[in-house]
């Protein structure tokens, strides 16, 4: 890495991060006046949200495309989509166990909430196989414009594919068109990424002002344990896989990270950290093809801090009902939150749609919903975290794995 790239670097750590010390001091200054800082502060953090969304569909499409025609063989691809994804649902299943534990362990420390006239509106119900069905695209152009970002990557795999099986003259300027091209958005990305200590601040302070002193109120207790269960997951799972499978030191990991980490936290959104993750991992040494391929597909299935949130909520609302949960149902919920973090969305507030689905799973009302709707945002913010850092840990130990098998520089 050269010195310029490491002063960079630093650099944008080191401003995202006075825009959360900012962010959380003015919040709290103007913690009556949130209203006033949703109206006129806020829409600024929406529009550099919007030019993330504007970047995130063609940086998606094209650098896996990228991905896939860099490693020049089919069953490579395979091989890293396939380890990938094992890697996913097994952090995915070690998450949602630590928040089982972490929430039965504090689950006398949980307040007791009234359930009566609580009402919460599900939206209506997929089954699997539509969803299944709805994986792949129906026309060329709707995936892009709906940002429906599964179908997006289904484009990817099929283009991606499709340029490796053409004859070779073709195929040159095919991989020529498309290398230039994903240059061309990168450095669109580049420019946007300069806006984030902004972004990170009008996003954050408004919502400090309006959940400010509710986080000291009678919820505190459920977002204590759900961010122990979260920094328990990062500090003990992915600090054991990146240096045991990805060479490297942790703390250097979340060094290098921490761009990625603050931005994750401010916008909750891990589809909203996908252009600062690629920069991050790339800085830390994932194969920028491997990461291409790798972070978008975990932006899109891997939910490891929503997972946490799946436990630990899961338990406190069976608490408020007078409920227990059997082994049983525990063990149910570890199966339907993994299952179901492929094809929810990376983006605010999915969590509470997955939350719908393990509540039904067990047989738990899902009007209990309500009783964490209210602080949801409080609980994302740290949940985007955990999920974009699984993310990096996957890209940076699948880079790691090919180097030593030689499949890559």
């Amino acid at each position: 890495m050269t010195e310029k790239k490491v002063v960079k670097k630093s650099t944008l750590a080191r401003n995202i991060f006075i825009a959360l010390i900012a962010a959380i001091v003015v919040g709290l200054i103007f913690r009556n006046q949130a209203a006033f800082l949703n109206t006129y502060i806020r829409p600024f953090g929406n529009i550099f949200l919007n030019l993330l969304k504007f970047i995130v569909v063609p940086i998606v499409l094209f650098s896996i495309m990228g991905g896939i025609i860099s490693m020049k063989d089919i069953k490579k691809v395979g091989e890293v989509g396939g380890f990938t994804v094992l890697y996913y649902f097994l952090t995915t299943a070690c998450a949602i166990g630590i928040g089982l534990l972490f929430a039965n362990l504090a689950k006398g420390f949980f307040p007791v909430l009234s359930t009566i006239d609580l009402n919460y509106e599900i939206s209506a119900e997929v089954s699997m196989m539509d969803t299944l069905v709805n994986i792949f695209p129906s026309n060329f152009l709707a995936p892009i414009v709906d940002a429906n970002m599964l179908q997006v990557i289904v484009m990817s795999l099929i283009i991606g594919f499709a340029i490796l099986l053409i004859e070779p003259a073709k195929q040159a300027k095919a991989i020529s068109a498309i290398e230039t091209i994903n240059d061309i958005f990168m450095k669109a990305m580049e420019l946007i990424l300069k806006l984030s200590p902004i972004g990170v601040f009008c996003l954050l302070a408004p919502v400090i002002a309006e959940n400010g002193p509710m986080i000291i109120g009678s919820l505190a207790s459920v977002l204590l344990v759900a961010y122990l269960a979260y920094a328990v997951h990062i500090l003990v799972v992915y600090s054991t896989t990146i240096r045991t499978m990805g060479g490297l030191s942790p703390i250097e990991f979340f060094k290098g990270m921490a761009p990625a980490m603050i931005f994750g936290f401010s916008s909750a959104s891990s589809m909203g950290t996908l252009p600062i993750n690629l920069k991050s991992c790339e800085e830390l040494g994932a194969d920028p093809d491997v990461a291409a391929f790798v972070l978008p597909l975990g932006a899109t299935i891997n939910m490891d801090g929503t997972a946490i949130y799946q436990g630990v909520c899961a338990v406190f609302i069976a608490s408020c009902y007078g409920i227990n949960l059997t082994l049983g149902q525990m063990l149910t919920i570890v199966l339907i939150s993994t299952l179901a973090s492929i094809g929810t969305a990376g983006v605010p507030g999915s969590g509470m749609i997955m939350l719908a689905m393990v509540l039904q799973s067990v047989g738990l009302p899902v009007e209990g919903i309500a009783l964490v709707a209210g602080i949801d945002r409080i609980f994302d913010m740290g949940r985007t975290v955990v999920n974009i850092t699984g993310d990096a840990t996957a890209a940076i130990i699948n880079s790691n794995r090919l180097r030593r098998k030689g499949k890559i520089a």
